[in-house]
């Protein structure tokens, strides 16, 4: 009797841990429940231009579908990394987008590469999030159903 209560309790001990593990992963992407659209959008330009325009057309969706219908994600690798600095001019920009749910993705391979061109780790805007590879990250969230759009 005591062997199937302890066997009961590791199952349901790992049944809770499969769950939260699997509302974790998914949360990741998941944090608008009732978006119609899901977007992300490609940065890897330092062109100023180009960092405003994907800036402009990440708060042009949210104002055609409404922050509860559209999910966005900008992602940043190579020279586009550079939108994601901390010190770059757009920090109030990225602040508004943020607080109605756009998501900004650093590409780690690129922070590799920046740290070892400048000698230091470049400091990140704080509402952005490390990912292993900016490319990588749009085949994942392409392959869940994300529409690319590369402004």
């Amino acid at each position: 009797m005591k062997t199937r209560i302890s066997i009961f309790r590791t199952l349901a001990l790992l049944s809770l841990l499969l769950f939260n593990l699997g509302v974790m992963a998914e949360s990741e992407t998941d944090d608008k429940p009732f978006a119609e659209k899901h977007v992300v959008l490609q940065i890897s330009d330092p062109n100023p231009f180009k960092q405003t325009l994907v800036l402009n057309v990440a708060n042009n969706l949210i104002k055609h579908y409404g922050q509860d219908k559209i999910d966005i994600e900008i992602v940043a690798f190579g020279p586009g990394l550079r939108l994601l600095l901390a010190d770059n001019s757009n920090v109030s920009r990225i602040d508004g987008l943020s607080s109605q749910g756009v998501r900004f993705a650093a590409c780690s391979n690129t922070i590799k590469a920046f740290t070892r061109k400048l000698g230091k780790e470049p400091a990140l805007n704080p509402h952005s999030t490390r990912v292993s590879a900016g490319v990588v990250r749009i085949m994942d969230l392409v392959d869940k159903g994300y529409t690319l759009i590369k402004p």
